[in-house]
Parts: C-alpha cells; structure tokens; sequence
C-alpha cells in the first residue's frame, strides 16, 4: 500500500470517479484529517458515499472560522456569509461611543451556531443566545457556542428562548429554512440524504417559517433592534411583505459574489 504522502493521487482518482468536483481540495482536507492509511480509507469511503464532506471531516469552514458539525447537523452554506456581514455591519452601527452594555443577539434557527460563533468574532463582544428545535443542532450549538460564552436554547422558535430576553433583542439574525417543500427532491444528495428536512424545509412557498418569526419579532426586539433574515432573490420582495405584515419596515440586500440575498429590518415608525 501506498505510504499516506503518497496517496494524493489516488485519493483524488477515487474522489473524481465519484463525481467530486473539488477533488484535489478535498483529498487535501481528507489527507490532512486522516493518521494512518487506514483512516485515510475510511474516510475516503464515506465521502464517496455521498457524505457532505463536512460530515466527513466533522468541521466546515464558515467565515474563517472552524465550526464543529455533527452527522444530520445542517452544514453553513457560504452565502450566509453575507447575512453575517450585513449582522456585523448593523451592530457596529447600532453601538454608540460610551453606550453601557453590550448588544444582545439572537442565532434564530442556528443550526451549529455558525452565523452566532462568527457574529461574536467580527462583531463582539455580544451577549450571544441562539436557539434551534433539532436536539441534535442544539447540542452541535453548544460545542461551537459555549467556548464563547453564549447560551443555546432548546425548542420551537420563540418558546425556546427565557422570557427575560423579551424586547430586548438587538439583533436577530435567522436563517429559518426557506426551500419550497415541492423543490426539496430537487435539491443535491448531499443536502437531501444527509440534512434533516426541518433545516431545509420552508412549507408550500418557502415563507412559512418566515412568517412566523417575522410575526413575533417585535415582541422579541429592543427600541431600534432589527430583525435579519436570509432568504432568496427570487422570494426577497415576497418576504419584504411579510415584514411588512408583522409592522417591520424590511430592506433587501444582496451579493452576486455569495448569490446571497438577506432582508434586514426594525420596527416601522408610528407603530
């Protein structure tokens, strides 16, 4: 058997016949994880597999952070980037010079905690909660979060949050499901086989979780706090509405770099 310097080439061949498109990024991942050839091995079966290499790895990399993921844990996709950096940008401006405290920020729907762990890094410091209805995301959250001094709550949206933090919420930053359930079988293996449904899955038009947050959120938010949401292009004026419905004046923004599409707003004035 090949030493492990030495399998480059074949793990890449194994990966490219498998429908890799990134092959010799990920045999570079998979080399680096693995010991001995027999890891090595194992490895490489799984992604075959169809396994999200983040699965494989049990880390994706999200806004240069290493977040730890679990098997059947929503992998971040790198378009939620933006809904980061639009977070990060809002809180920087929302802070004044002197103001006492700091900004109380919500991960809604967290999944890992990914976009919780890279607010706290670009954007702290934060009193960080997040909260998802998935045990199993929950738990993968509080390996990320923890060290960072955030809490992770357990349950279905608002209910799983502590009633103290109730307008007082600067920031809430979701990434709620918004795939069309029609369009569920459409999407890669990857996702479909191996993410759980509830992290895909918006309901008939992809809004339904959308307007469920969207509804509650003035309840949730501080004096000037806004709500953030990422959705697509395509659904973004329909969401605009749905913020609309809820008393929220929504704004879209965009990035053709990341195809990411997020809306970002607070309460309306007069309301």
């Amino acid at each position: 058997m090949p030493t492990l310097p030495g399998r480059q080439a074949d793990v890449v061949s194994r990966l490219r016949r498998a429908g890799c498109v990134f092959a010799e990024e990920e045999a570079a991942l998979l080399l680096a994880a693995a010991a001995t050839s027999g890891e090595l091995d194992a490895l490489v079966r799984q992604r075959v597999s169809g396994l999200p290499l983040e699965h494989v790895l049990g880390w994706a990399e999200f806004c240069g952070l290493r977040i730890v993921l679990d098997p059947r844990v929503f992998v971040p996709r790198r378009r939620t980037e933006y809904l980061v950096r639009r977070g990060a940008a809002f809180l920087q401006a929302r802070r004044s010079p002197g103001a006492a405290g700091v900004p109380v920020v919500v991960d809604l729907c967290c999944g890992s905690g990914a976009v919780g762990a890279a607010l706290a890094a670009v954007a702290g410091p934060l009193e960080l909660h997040a909260a998802d209805i998935d045990p199993a995301a929950a738990a993968c959250a509080r390996r990320n979060l923890l060290p960072l001094g955030g809490e992770v709550h357990e349950g279905d949206l608002y209910g799983a949050l502590p009633d103290r933090l109730r307008g007082r919420v600067d920031l809430l930053a979701v990434n709620a499901p918004y795939v069309p359930s029609a369009m569920i079988g459409m999407m890669p293996p990857e996702a479909r086989l191996y993410e759980p449904r509830t992290s895909l899955d918006g309901g008939p038009d992809g809004l339904a979780l959308q307007r469920r947050v969207a509804a509650a959120a003035p309840e949730w938010l501080a004096p000037g706090g806004h709500l953030l949401i990422e959705t697509s292009r395509q659904q973004a004026p329909r969401t605009v509405q749905i913020f609309a419905a809820s008393g929220l004046a929504g704004r879209v923004f965009s990035s053709r770099k990341l195809d990411a599409t997020v809306v970002l707003g607070g309460v309306a004035a007069g309301l």
